[in-house]
């Protein structure tokens, strides 16, 4: 018989990778309307810089949760399908999963080089990594638009990704309980 659902690991970085994509939009957004000084004057120095360290963070443990995901497929690849997807569907289907996954994978580097570039210190969680000395202001705020232009390109897919997870949950295709938790 024919395994019909993800390993439980893949399935929990799943939703866990669903969380933290989640928040990190949610925090990229807020920084990407209200400018630094917005977000200090709205929540004051420290918990500002307490969201910029929780961003930079959480994009790190992201890239590394998603490497991880991609290496468990190379060990248990994805099941099979209860009921098949047709031709548009597999298209649709395979070009927005390797779209996800090039975001989620750029989108961390992007960080990372914007936040170097211009000065700024890497940091994860504990430990900070100093930006590069000296620093080229220009160059970073290019990456950190173009960071802010993944995050919106991002939103997008995974608004595709959410809408077509509901229309096969609503159909109760069996599609949903290969990644569901329970």
């Amino acid at each position: 018989m024919a395994r019909t659902r993800y390993s439980f690991t893949q399935r929990l970085l799943h939703w866990l990778i669903a969380l933290l994509v989640f928040g990190l939009l949610a925090m990229g957004f807020t920084f990407w309307s209200l400018g630094f000084e917005g977000v200090k004057d709205t929540f004051g120095s420290e918990l500002t810089n307490t969201f910029y360290m929780a961003h930079k963070s959480f994009g790190i443990l992201l890239f590394f949760l998603v490497v991880l995901r991609l290496l468990l497929f190379r060990f248990s690849p994805a099941p099979e399908y209860q009921t098949a997807l047709t031709g548009t569907e597999r298209v649709i289907s395979t070009t927005t999963h390797l779209l996800l996954y090039l975001l989620l994978i750029g989108m961390p580097i992007g960080g990372w080089l914007a936040t170097s570039i211009s000065g700024f210190p890497i940091q994860f969680f504990g430990w900070a990594q100093p930006g590069l000395d000296p620093a080229d202001q220009e160059l970073g705020r290019q990456l950190f638009l173009m960071h802010g232009i993944g995050g919106l390109v991002l939103l997008a897919i995974l608004l595709l990704h959410i809408g077509a997870g509901l229309m096969h949950w609503k159909r109760k295709d069996g599609i949903m309980t290969r990644i569901s938790l329970p």
